[in-house]
């Protein structure tokens, strides 16, 4: 998805148009609809991704994620290897023995899959906690 229809699609979740999404950032009109052929300028860039809440990243497409740096999507995928090289490694506590069979192509993506989702949330809770705890 590129920049332009990420931002349609927020300003569709929130019921605004762009019109409405320049007015309210303080961008020029017409100038979001560019974005679709040219590049915008770092700071507008950045107005759109305070206004909904996402990072600059999730707008450029460079993570799924809203809230996610390339950092943190770094981050994310080391975290996953990690865990499935410890459930692959036969000296490891976390051993997946799966009845004595090795897993089939299917499954494996079914559990990378699902300890991708695992550091996902694990990360947000702890971003979550380290916003909260900074404002006490």
């Amino acid at each position: 998805m590129d920049l332009a229809s990420r931002i349609k699609e927020l300003a569709e979740h929130r019921k605004i148009t762009i019109a409405e999404l320049e007015r309210n950032t303080g961008i020029s009109n017409g100038q979001i609809r560019k974005w679709g052929t040219r590049s915008p300028k770092v700071e507008n860039l950045q107005k759109v991704a305070d206004y909904f809440g996402v990072s600059t990243d999730y707008l450029l497409g460079r993570t799924p994620t809203p809230t996610f740096t390339a950092k943190d999507e770094i981050d994310v995928q080391k975290a996953v290897t990690n865990l499935i090289q410890g459930l692959s490694n036969k000296d490891s506590l976390a051993f997946l023995k799966n009845n004595g069979e090795e897993l089939d192509e299917e499954d494996a993506e079914l559990l990378r899959s699902s300890l991708e989702n695992v550091a996902r949330q694990s990360l947000l809770l702890s971003k979550k906690r380290a916003q909260e705890n900074n404002k006490k």
